[in-house]
């Protein structure tokens, strides 16, 4: 039986437990109010609980529909509730001291995940490095990134950065140095990370893993059709009537053939809902915005060789015809999880990907096997790292080819287990059918070695951009 500890913080007296390796976990620690009634859709406002607060107990994910990568990576089961803007820590003790600290943001195309899920847990990382790790949940979909131009927009965003701010405000009771605070994300939190440097935040270190740089972001009019499909499919006329809908209305609305049809009339494949360059929140012209943000933070920046292999009827080898040829599947694989067919995750222009000699790992170039996954992670992630080591900041670049399966080979999401050291967490997910334990335990440590290196302000032990390092 796991022993409780207790942390004081401003507010209080957390309650949490003592587990894997001595490691504490404080859980459902809310960081913002519940984002219900007339807060749904609304910017988080600050968690107001004062007194003793029970975080023994892991709290729910936000709502959402089953996540498109789950043939990939297996699947999850969590509680879901509105009621989910809270963090998760693992500190080694809440007493004061100040360690370096690592926050947290799960991927899922701003779809699906959630901090609280299993395949996050940063106990190993925290017992390993001898730091605090906090994992963040944020709305998803509709209910984090609807726009309606003067009410709402990217509220999912700026869950992020209250959480971030929360950390700053707070970690130093749970044994954390609010001076030492890295941000990590995969996919979507990590392509979030960068909309907050565009946003000038209080942090200036991270970690990106496979993040797509700014390329899912929508613009306003794209993204006000797509509300404007959305509340219509719903059955409401304005935003004050979607909040006094049940979440399964929403999320039966998101999988409406109206809003199929407006994602097909984009004609791109980015998320269902996503950030929204709306001009408050993120500039309408995010590109000059993210290269002013690549100085902002020292970076370890991360991609896989076959990122594209992970998405449901992806084919290997495909030209950027055939690539782009599939937007109509795409948008019908966002509103219906069940479906599949070929998908890529955005336009892209081959002409802008450096080519050189496969497997020359100080001139970067494209993994040739999968030339639309290395367009759309692969050469952008590149593209940071340069522009960050331009602009007087530290960068190092890191690839995944570890390929457990033909099927799947290094795909998206490939990584995550190494990071964590939760291996055991996937169970069967597909992608790592057949790995080797020696070998598995082998990379999470060269993995791991890697990222607390940087987590604690040193180098990994390879050279700076643009050297690419292989984990394989």
């Amino acid at each position: 039986m796991n022993q409780t500890v207790q942390a004081t913080l401003p507010a209080g007296t957390l309650t949490g437990v003592q587990e894997r390796g001595g490691v504490c976990r404080f859980s459902a620690i809310p960081y913002a109010r519940p984002p219900v009634g007339k807060l749904r859709f609304a910017p988080p406002e600050a968690a107001t609980w004062q007194g003793d607060l029970d975080a023994t107990q892991p709290g729910p994910v936000a709502p959402q529909l089953p996540s498109r990568l789950r043939d990939a990576m297996g699947d999850f089961n969590a509680p879901q509730s509105e009621d989910c803007l809270h963090l998760t820590v693992w500190t080694p003790a809440a007493d004061g001291a100040r360690r370096p600290v690592v926050v947290w943001l799960h991927g899922g195309a701003w779809q699906s995940g959630g901090g609280a899920l299993d395949w996050y847990d940063g106990s190993a990382l925290a017992a390993r490095g001898d730091l605090v790790v906090v994992a963040v949940n944020y709305r998803l979909a509709a209910l984090g990134w609807l726009y309606v131009p003067g009410q709402t927009a990217n509220v999912g965003l700026l869950d992020q950065e209250a959480a971030i701010d929360w950390v700053f405000d707070n970690i130093t009771g749970l044994g954390g140095d609010p001076e030492r605070v890295t941000v990590m994300g995969q996919s979507a939190g990590a392509s979030s990370i960068c909309a907050m440097l565009a946003r000038k935040p209080r942090f200036s270190r991270a970690i990106l893993q496979s993040a797509a740089l700014g390329r899912g972001f929508r613009s306003a009019a794209q993204a006000q059709a797509l509300g404007q499909a959305f509340l219509e499919a719903a059955g409401v006329a304005s935003l004050d009537a979607a909040r006094a809908l049940p979440v399964s209305a929403l999320l039966a609305a998101q999988q409406s053939p109206a809003v199929a049809e407006v994602l097909r009339a984009e004609g791109s494949s980015r998320s269902q809902f996503c950030p929204v360059l709306d001009g408050h929140v993120l500039p309408e012209d995010i590109a000059p915005a993210l290269q002013r943000a690549a100085s902002r933070a020292d970076v370890l920046v991360a991609y896989t060789r076959n990122e594209m292999a992970a998405f449901p009827g992806y084919v290997a080898n495909a030209t950027k015809a055939e690539g782009l040829a599939t937007t109509d599947n795409h948008a019908r694989a966002h509103v219906d999880p069940n479906h599949v067919g070929n998908v890529s995750p955005g336009h892209v222009d081959p002409s802008r990907v450096d080519h050189v000699k496969p497997g020359h790992v100080d001139h970067v170039g494209p993994a040739l096997d999968d030339p639309i996954g290395d367009q759309v992670f692969g050469a952008p992630s590149r593209a940071w790292a340069r522009a960050a080591v331009t602009q007087g900041r530290q960068a190092w670049l890191a690839r995944f080819d570890v390929a457990p399966t033909a099927r799947f080979k290094a795909c998206h999401c490939i990584e995550l287990p190494f990071v964590f050291d939760t291996v055991s967490a996937f169970g069967d997910a597909p992608m790592l059918a057949g790995l080797d334990a020696a070998h598995a335990q082998r990379l999470t440590a060269q993995t791991q070695q890697a990222w607390l290196a940087f987590i604690r302000g040193d180098a990994p032990d390879w050279p700076m951009a643009p050297h690419l390092h292989v984990f394989a």
